[in-house]
């Protein structure tokens, strides 16, 4: 729009011809002295002033401020406001504004009498310019561009008249098919596709002009398909008994209805076509379809369950509604209701979805409402000639490989967290090993009632301790040394009783009971005397008000193991134990960690955290099964399952082969090479075994063991650790063995015997755990030479004898 300033006020141009006359007349007098002469030259000055005044005031013109702005895009957007088709025009033709949808209608943005319409409207475009500008406005009705009938009105505007002003308005014309194609593309037709109509409007030549999204779906199986311009027939096929089918579908898809409806009594060839399922529902026996098919699917083990078009539940069987988590006494209307809000939107969109479109399955996660924490598969397919069933869904009960996921998830984790725990405990046997040898070292130079002997007891007494909790996080890591027997589990529990019965105390009642023909297993008596009175210390806690601690033992059959289908327990006979109390109970979300190293529901001071932790390791280190039984309220009872024991012919009528001697002076004499890789446990083992008399030659790994063997003359007993660097204590042996086949030889290490031993495989080698004091190294040394003596004098072979 032009902004033009207001006229300045002018001079009248009479006195300024008149005194420039009189001045240039009396100029001319003063130089030549001629009045005649200056008195014409004024007189032709002031007749030519008049002239050019008076042509002035004829022909007028104005002249624009330098402060007029042309802001086109002020016009722009009140045209773009007002939703109208404008453009604007200068003298010379020229487009200097114009709408956005004059380029819609007219694209290029053409000038308007250069507009692709008929010739005759063309012509009264340029006429109407013209009219414009000579009469300030101009009119012209019913402009016909394809289907669009517009009306044109150009205004001369501007500050000085210099602009056309072309406004374009559409005529609104009465259509039945432009009323038919708004509720095809407008929020009818999708509520008319939610409701599984197909509908499609086909023009005179068989091309389709509209189509809503259900008949999109169908038609392409693609929601998002532009089919507009394409042959309608193109889409159909019929069979040799005329039906009709969609002709992307499959043979065995449903036939379908359609219903013509003629838009034009002058074009009968324009159709607004409705499509439909063919429904006729058969009958089988006399029974409908739908129903039959129900009476099938309650018979089916999977959970399967139909919806119709508006997504509502109409069947679902049994098998179902476990999956789901459907009481008895309830009636969901939508499968919706199932699940948990989150998810709700999600499967109502998707069984609209497989209900209007083409026969096709798929699967959505989803969490259900009693279960929120796991997402689980729920499939949909679409299914057709039903009646009202329009939505096939199957859901998968998974509550049982749910738990045996999390079973593995934790014996997983509590493997893990086993390796950690035994890796930490070697290197704390290492260190309390040390300071136990030091220990007793000093006390060698100290007498009871010397001032610091109390001290020092009290240093070993608390690194015994210390050697206590070493030894549970390698009972819970399985890396303890066993000592297994065969035995029975009620003479263990009867061993134990009375030890029970005092922890118990007198608000407590313990109640043993045992079962009947139960199997002999094989396992270490005192760790499973530990088990027993970790698990009961734990029921009385649970009980401060008093209550009843119950420990049994029964068998468990094979039949009995596949009943409790315990996939991690495999298929054989058992011999149980359980511990049962009527305490608080534990609550669900807390049963999966109890087994944890340090995790602990006690008071802090109460409890280290290793109770459980210990007894789960020692009964997996067993080779049985723990599983907790809780409820919260009414107490927990430990199932402890130790498979029976297969009796074979062993040496010695299967008694023990190690016999413990008695104890006498460990004073010895003999050349010992002890290879250790901790400094601090090669002084105090070399310092320990001086004391008793031997000659000690020291290596710090493998490699300086092999070569300090080869130096010295002779070596009466090689004392190695087992994991060094460099070269390791059995690739050590082996190679010692080689040069040397009868050498005594005795590991120590802070691993299990028995983990180790699957690792060395080698013969007539003794163990010594860790940690040891000096007098336990001192008997396994004298012990091992004397075995290695009475061996050489071929009296009896080499067993080794050391025991903890």
């Amino acid at each position: 729009m032009l902004s033009l300033t207001a006229d300045k006020p002018r001079l009248s141009p009479l006195p300024v011809i008149l005194g420039a006359a009189l001045l240039s007349g009396a100029i001319l007098l003063w130089l030549i002295k001629d009045a005649i002469l200056a008195g014409g030259f004024a007189a032709a000055v002031i007749a030519g002033g008049a002239l050019i005044w008076y042509a002035r005031r004829l022909f007028p013109t104005r002249e624009v401020d330098q402060a007029v702005v042309t802001d086109w895009a002020v016009t722009r957007a009140a045209a773009q406001a007002a939703g109208l088709a404008i453009a604007v025009t200068d003298r010379t033709g020229r487009i200097v504004c114009a709408s956005d949808q004059y380029g819609e209608w007219f694209p290029g943005y053409p000038v308007p009498p250069e507009i692709k319409v008929s010739t005759r409207d063309q012509e009264r475009l340029v006429a109407a310019g013209r009219a414009a500008w000579r009469d300030g406005e101009a009119e012209v009705p019913g402009i016909l561009r394809g289907s669009l009938q517009l009306d044109l009105n150009v205004v001369r505007t501007g500050r000085v008249d210099d602009y056309l002003l072309w406004r374009f308005a559409s005529v609104r014309q009465a259509s039945v098919m432009d009323d038919y194609l708004r509720i095809i593309e407008g929020e009818a037709g999708k509520q008319i596709s939610d409701a599984g109509m197909m509908c499609v409007m086909i023009g005179g030549e068989g091309r389709i002009r509209a189509a809503n999204l259900a008949f999109t779906l169908r038609a392409t199986g693609r929601s998002d398909s532009n089919i507009i311009g394409r042959d309608f027939a193109g889409y159909m096929r019929v069979d040799a008994k005329g039906r009709i089918f969609f002709a992307q579908e499959e043979s065995q898809a449903t036939p379908i209805r359609m219903i013509q409806v003629p838009l034009r009594p002058d074009d009968p060839q324009s159709l607004l076509v409705l499509v439909m399922l063919d429904d006729t529902v058969a009958s089988v026996d006399g029974i409908s379809s739908l129903a039959y098919v129900e009476t099938l699917l309650s018979l089916l083990p999977f959970g399967l369950g139909m919806a119709d078009r508006d997504g509502r539940l109409l069947f679902y069987n049994n098998a179902f509604g476990r999956a789901a988590g459907i009481a008895a006494d309830e009636k969901p209307s939508y499968p919706g209701d199932l699940v948990i809000g989150e998810d709700q939107a999600a499967v109502a969109e998707s069984i609209r979805r497989y209900a209007i479109g083409p026969q096709m399955s798929g699967d959505i996660q989803v969490r259900l409402r009693g279960a929120p924490d796991e997402p689980v598969p729920l499939s949909l397919a679409g299914v057709r000639g039903l009646g009202e069933a329009a939505v096939l869904l199957s859901l998968k009960d998974n509550s049982e490989e749910s738990r045996l996921k999390k079973q593995v998830a934790q014996a997983t984790k509590m493997q893990a967290v086993g390796q950690l725990a035994g890796g930490v405990a070697h290197d704390f046997n290492n260190i309390l090993t040390a300071i136990i040898g030091h220990c007793d070292l000093m006390l060698m130079r100290h007498t009871p009632g010397d001032s610091d002997y109390d001290d020092i007891q009290q240093v070993k007494a608390n690194s015994n301790r210390a050697a206590s909790l070493t030894r549970q996080l390698l009972a819970f890591s399985r890396q303890q040394t066993l000592r297994p027997q065969v035995l029975q589990l009620p003479d263990v529990v009867a061993d134990v009783s009375s030890l029970l019965k005092r922890l118990l105390g007198e608000n407590v009642k313990l109640e043993v009971a045992h079962g009947r023909n139960l199997g002999t297993v094989r396992a270490d008596p005192g760790q499973l005397e530990q088990v027993i009175v970790n698990l009961v210390v734990n029921a009385r806690d649970a009980m401060p008000e008093g209550g009843t601690v119950s420990i049994r033992t029964f068998a468990v059959s094979a039949q009995d193991v596949r009943d409790m289908k315990h996939e991690i327990m495999p298929i054989g006979d058992y011999t149980g134990v359980s511990v049962g109390d009527t305490g608080t109970g534990i609550a669900p979300e807390l049963l999966g960690k109890i087994f944890e190293p340090f995790y602990t529901t006690k008071p802090v001071g109460r409890g280290t955290g290793l109770g459980l932790s210990t007894v789960y390791g020692i009964v997996k280190q067993s080779g049985g099964f723990i599983f907790p039984e809780s409820e919260v309220g009414k107490g927990t009872v430990f199932k402890i399952y130790l498979p029976v024991h297969a009796a074979a012919a062993e040496p010695n009528g299967g008694a023990t082969s190690k016999v413990k001697r008695a104890a006498t002076e460990t004073w010895g004499t003999g050349t010992i090479l002890l290879v250790e890789d901790e400094d601090m446990v090669r002084t105090v083992a070399e310092r320990a075994l001086t004391r008793q008399g031997y000659t000690v030659v020291t290596a710090s790994d493998g490699e300086q063991g092999l070569a300090r063997l080869s130096q010295t003359e002779k070596i009466d007993l090689l004392i190695s650790d087992v994991v060094m660097p460099v070269m390791d204590g059995p690739t050590m042996v082996r190679a010692a063995r080689a040069a040397h086949p009868h050498l005594p030889v005795l590991f120590m290490s802070g691993y299990a015997e028995e983990q180790l031993r699957n690792s060395i495989d080698i013969d007539e080698v003794a163990f010594l755990p860790k940690p040891f004091s000096v007098n336990q190294l001192a008997e396994a040394a004298r012990d091992v030479l004397a075995t290695a003596r009475e061996a050489a004098a071929g009296r009896e072979p080499m067993i080794p004898l050391v025991e903890d």
